[in-house]
C-alpha cells in the first residue's frame, strides 16, 4: 500500500514538473542596429528605453480583440439526402501572432537602445541584460 501511494505521488509530481516545462513562451527579438540610436545622448536614450518598456508592458497585457460572429446558412448533402444547415459563430480568437511580432520588434528596439547606451557609457544601462546574455 505504501509503495502504491509513493508511486502515485511520484507520478503526479512528474506530470506537474513536465507540464511546467512544456512551453516557455520565449519571443526572439528582431535585430535593430544600435546605430539607429547613435545620435541620442544618455538622457534621450533613458527616455526612449522607458518609452519602449511602457509599450512592452502594454503589449504583454494585450488581449486579442478579434471577435468572430455571424450566421452561416447552407445546404449539405449526406447519407439521408439534401438538408439545410445553419451555423452560428461567436467568440474570440486566441491568435497571438500579431502581438508576438510587436513584442519581437519592441524587444529588438530595447536591446539596441541598451547596446547604444553601453557604447556611450550611460549609467542607466549598467546591470541591464539584453537577449542572449
Amino acid at each position: 500500500m505504501k509503495t502504491l501511494t509513493a508511486a502515485t505521488l511520484l507520478a503526479t509530481a512528474g506530470v506537474f514538473a513536465l507540464s511546467g516545462c512544456a512551453s516557455t513562451g520565449n519571443i526572439t527579438p528582431q535585430y535593430v542596429p544600435p546605430s539607429t540610436y547613435q545620435s541620442y545622448d544618455c538622457q534621450a536614450l533613458s527616455q526612449e528605453y522607458n518609452r519602449v518598456n511602457r509599450y512592452v508592458n502594454a503589449a504583454r497585457n494585450e488581449q486579442s480583440t478579434i471577435a468572430a460572429s455571424g450566421v452561416g446558412v447552407g445546404v449539405s448533402a449526406g447519407r439521408w439526402g439534401i438538408s439545410p444547415n445553419i451555423s452560428f459563430g461567436v467568440g474570440k480568437s486566441n491568435n497571438t501572432k500579431a502581438r508576438d511580432a510587436k513584442l519581437s520588434r519592441l524587444y529588438g528596439e530595447r536591446d539596441a537602445i541598451i547596446q547604444s547606451a553601453r557604447i556611450q557609457h550611460c549609467s542607466f544601462a549598467n546591470g541591464i541584460k539584453i537577449y542572449g546574455e
